[in-house]
């Protein structure tokens, strides 16, 4: 009898419905998704006053983007060709991502797109840093500049992006908790 009440006590562990695991990917979920659709809308929609003391064109969405592009470009990697793609094109991916981060949907394949996303932001702005340029992480809508607090604030965030990305994995092979047969 006691036997069967320890099996039936791991068990129970095993496909409960919040370990460690779920935890963390949980949080990941609810970080990495709040950022990067904040990051997205921030490029997109929030007023950059680097550039136009006017009103109108401080909402201006391809003043935004402009502006954005400007900073893409100042990390010396991409032809203008590239900058003009990644500018128009990340802000919308970010917001898209990070949507999908957020309803859960496919996680796996989200959060490996998450993961490689942020782990290629992180490469960019550690050659930046180690370069000793002075210039706006880009980041946000708001001018940051790179340091070496960027740095570990990326590294830190693309830990949590495999480290979830992995945990999603396993979990994905495991029966769920509420459909396991009993």
């Amino acid at each position: 009898m006691s036997a069967s009440k320890s099996e039936s006590a791991t068990v129970m562990m095993q496909t409960s419905p919040l370990n460690f695991r779920r935890l963390v990917i949980w949080i990941g979920r609810l970080v990495l998704g709040g950022i990067f659709i904040y990051a997205g809308y921030s490029k997109l929609f929030l007023p950059n006053f680097l550039w136009s003391p006017f009103f109108a064109l401080k909402f201006s969405l391809s003043t935004n983007l402009s502006n954005f592009a400007f900073q893409v470009e100042s990390y010396k990697l991409l032809s203008p060709a590239g900058v003009s793609l990644v500018a128009h094109t990340l802000p919308f991916t970010e917001m898209v991502l990070g949507l999908l981060l957020l309803v859960g949907w496919r996680l796996r394949v989200w959060s490996t797109l998450i993961s490689l996303l942020i782990l290629g932001f992180l490469g960019v702005v550690t050659r930046a840093y180690l370069l000793h340029m002075d210039i706006n992480c880009g980041c946000f809508a708001t001018p940051e500049p790179l340091t070496g607090w960027t740095v570990v604030r990326d590294s830190a965030l693309a830990a949590l992006a495999v480290v979830m990305t992995v945990f999603a994995y396993i979990e994905a092979r495991k029966a769920h908790p509420w459909t396991a047969s009993r």
